[in-house]
């Protein structure tokens, strides 16, 4: 096809696969076609060329595609025709190349290869698209063609895929090599949760306050965390796609020690950690808080030591422990109303309803949340359509998927837990003198013992500074 454009302007677009090993380079493709360019009177400015080396079978992955394309459809439309050395530059993929050629065409803006001249008319437009058709072709069983390659390079045992923390590849199959520095974060990692049974939400929030990063150079969260843990790498089992073999290189893990780990991550209730709240609801829930942050102790521990420990700090928000033994929250609470009792005048206590403002603000915060639920299933269904238009990989889509789902699924608790029925306190025509039979009693249940101790209690601070509760009660 002969084009002759009377210095007219217009684009180059420049991209190398990561993967060829036979293609020009971005310098030599640029070189050509502003020959072509020279030769048919196209002006090529500097800011309309385009280049990018990113391998992606989707134009949605191509930012500087993206970014000529908006470029070339806009209200001042600065250039009348698209350069590349070949159509497989343009596009990936027939149906790809047709729709954007068709946006492109309405706006007066022909995509034309300097390598691969074409005939006007009908046959021309065929043989282009034959064109496209074969280098679709050739893209995809080449892309069979490497996986085998990777596949027969994992069955003779060869490393490939992309070392993880502490671990430097060397190339050409050779066993990864430790990386010292980025160990001593693993080890860290390791030590918090075999020797002194943190959670991996914990340690993920101790990895980011000692400024420690993941090998992409991210914070850590609780699934990076896991995936450290969980990793046989680390206990000298290399896996890649199914295939798994026992590697060569060094390792500072005991294949004893890595199944001992496994057993305790798929059996968490049976180890001490510190963990959020689950739920489990104790006559001092709510009216326990840390001194720090005012957030509400959770009660938890493991059967033999339950605790009370500050969500936030087990979450990671602050770093500072704040926890206290059921044991002694007991006796402390116990005592100080036993003491109160004696100095105190005696008086009675009334059922009552919820004021209007308590309503109210029950209403506000039920609406919160369904707001919050609402938007995180619009951004559900906008990963799901990143993932269908190959802007995730499939492992992306997953990781983000799962996030969403456990911030769903601790907001519908909390509106679960909202919408219950709210106790009413007991009529108790007895005096304050009663207090302590009353909560030494196994018979009469923890809601009840919770709601009548909130009747007269607006919240007692634990410090774990000094080791003190600070009793805000009230009187009336």
């Amino acid at each position: 096809m002969e084009w002759q454009y009377e210095h007219s302007v217009g684009a180059l677009y420049i991209r190398v696969s990561t993967h060829s090993q036979d293609e020009l380079s971005p310098d030599a493709q640029k070189r050509l076609c502003l020959e072509y360019a020279r030769t048919n009177h196209i002006h090529i400015p500097e800011d309309f060329i385009f280049t990018e080396s990113i391998s992606g079978r989707s134009a949605v992955k191509r930012p500087e595609f993206q970014k000529m394309i908006a470029l070339a459809k806009s209200s001042a439309h600065p250039f009348s025709v698209i350069l590349v050395w070949k159509f497989s530059r343009f596009a990936r993929n027939q149906e790809e190349s047709i729709v954007y050629k068709s946006m492109l065409k309405k706006d007066k803006v022909e995509v034309i290869s300097v390598s691969e001249p074409l005939a006007d008319g009908p046959f021309g437009t065929l043989i282009e698209r034959i064109i496209e058709w074969m280098d679709e072709y050739y893209s995809i069983r080449l892309s069979g063609e490497v996986k085998r390659g990777m596949k027969e390079k994992a069955l003779r045992h060869g490393y490939q895929t992309c070392p993880c923390l502490g671990y430097d590849a060397v190339g050409k199959g050779k066993p990864f090599i430790i990386n010292e520095k980025e160990f001593e974060t693993v080890a860290f990692i390791m030590e918090q949760f075999d020797s002194c049974h943190l959670s991996p939400s914990r340690i993920a929030a101790l990895c980011n306050t000692l400024s420690y990063r993941t090998k992409r150079g991210n914070p850590f969260d609780r699934r990076a965390v896991l995936r450290i843990l969980e990793n046989p790498f680390y206990a000298g089992t290399v896996t890649w796609n199914g295939i798994s073999f026992e590697g060569s290189h060094e390792t500072r893990l005991s294949k004893e020690q890595y199944e001992n780990r496994m057993k305790l991550l798929q059996k968490p209730a049976q180890i001490p950690l510190i963990s959020p709240p689950s739920g489990e609801k104790h006559w001092l829930s709510g009216i326990l808080k840390c001194s720090l942050c005012h957030a509400a102790l959770a009660f938890g521990g493991s059967k033999n030591c339950r605790i009370f420990t500050c969500w936030k700090y087990a979450k990671g928000i602050h770093t500072t422990p704040v926890n206290i033994s059921l044991k002694k929250a007991e006796a402390s609470v116990l005592t100080y109303f036993q003491w109160v009792f004696e100095i105190t005048t005696p008086f009675l206590f009334y059922e009552s309803s919820p004021s209007t403002d308590t309503l109210n603000l029950k209403l506000q915060e039920e609406k919160i949340l369904k707001q919050q639920l609402e938007n995180l299933s619009l951004r559900e269904r906008r990963i799901k359509e990143a993932y269908e238009s190959g802007i995730d990989t499939l492992s992306e889509y997953r990781e983000n998927k799962l996030r969403i789902q456990e911030q769903k699924h601790e907001l519908e608790n909390k509106l679960h837990h909202l919408l219950l029925p709210v106790p009413q306190p007991p009529s108790f025509p007895s005096a304050l003198s009663s207090f302590d039979e009353l909560f030494q009693n196994p018979q009469i249940p923890n809601e009840k013992k919770r709601v009548f101790l909130q009747s007269f209690t607006d919240e007692i601070l634990f410090d774990k500074t000094s080791n003190t509760l600070y009793f805000d009660i009230i009187i009336s």
